[in-house]
């Protein structure tokens, strides 16, 4: 069993709350001063987790702290003394017999989803089936085409999410144009790589699985549904420019060239940090 001395784990601790300082301090001080942003505040209300629950550093499974029993985090939720005397560690073996059916859960969409080929061809409409044809939208911000002109983009274009919680947010005229139904039952055999929202998705799961993950992997996790979101709104019907957004006009040929390269290089990331969320939580069991 892996047992870092205090120095190492002290140092990876700090390291960890400077970075988390340098992701959130922008979304802190707007909720100090009760201002909102529509596209970052995504990462906190949509995912519901807050800050401070970003700048805990966490070992991993099978990772113990040496001379930690006198810490605050050796009362933390799902830690355990290690066998070393005055060590603590991730209590995995705890976590899974309180949570069997979510541990379980967690280690299908993360492993499944990387077993799948990627889907490189929806071109981010899922956001555009989310207004088509209502007169009513879920952001402020104007549509960039107008409703006439979004709604011509999405009638011309063969809809192809895979995702359920995007699909579920469809409009009624939009929903029959899929060309799948999907349902919550269904997410675990057609979730995949390519969908921008199972990548942001690959930060819930890590949050879920709590001291399990590495400090390191979970802000990376936060990093790639960071810059996910960013693709999504750039691609969305949306008029996002005056926010700092350069729109990606995938009903274009150079638009829907610019969101394929950017989703691929987005669905690697997403696989990666998959592959290593699993090796830090199963390798160690």
């Amino acid at each position: 069993m892996p047992v870092l001395d205090r120095a190492e784990w002290t140092a990876r601790e700090r390291a960890h709350e400077e970075r988390w300082d340098a992701l959130t301090r922008d979304h802190r001080e707007r909720a100090r001063r009760g201002a909102t942003h529509p596209v970052w505040d995504f990462l906190f209300t949509y995912y519901s987790y807050k800050p401070a629950q970003l700048r805990r550093w966490h070992p991993g499974a099978g990772v113990a702290l040496r001379d930690a029993s006198a810490e605050p985090r050796a009362a933390w939720r799902w830690y355990r003394p290690g066998d070393e005397e005055g060590s603590v560690m991730p209590d995995a073996e705890g976590f899974e017999r309180a949570k069997p059916q979510l541990a379980r859960l967690v280690e299908i969409m993360l492993r499944r989803t990387a077993e799948r080929p990627g889907q490189f061809d929806c071109f981010g409409l899922h956001e555009w089936a989310m207004v088509y044809r209502q007169t009513e939208h879920r952001h402020p911000q104007p549509l960039r085409l107008g409703q006439e002109g979004t709604d011509a983009v999405v009638e011309s274009h063969d809809l192809r999410c895979t995702h359920f919680d995007a699909f579920r947010f469809f409009t009624p005229d939009a929903v029959p144009r899929n060309r799948s139904p999907l349902t919550r039952d269904d997410q675990p055999v057609r979730e995949q790589p390519g969908c921008l929202h199972a990548g942001m998705d690959v930060y819930k799961w890590a949050v879920k699985l709590g001291p399990l993950v590495p400090g390191e992997l979970l802000l990376d996790a936060f990093e790639l549904a960071r810059d996910i979101r960013r693709l999504d709104m750039e691609a969305a019907p949306y008029d996002v420019s005056d926010l700092g957004f350069a729109p990606v006009r995938i009903e274009t040929p150079e638009g829907k060239a610019e969101y394929v390269r950017r989703q691929r290089a987005l669905a690697a990331r997403g696989n990666a940090l998959r592959v290593q969320i699993l090796r830090a939580w199963r390798d160690a069991d």
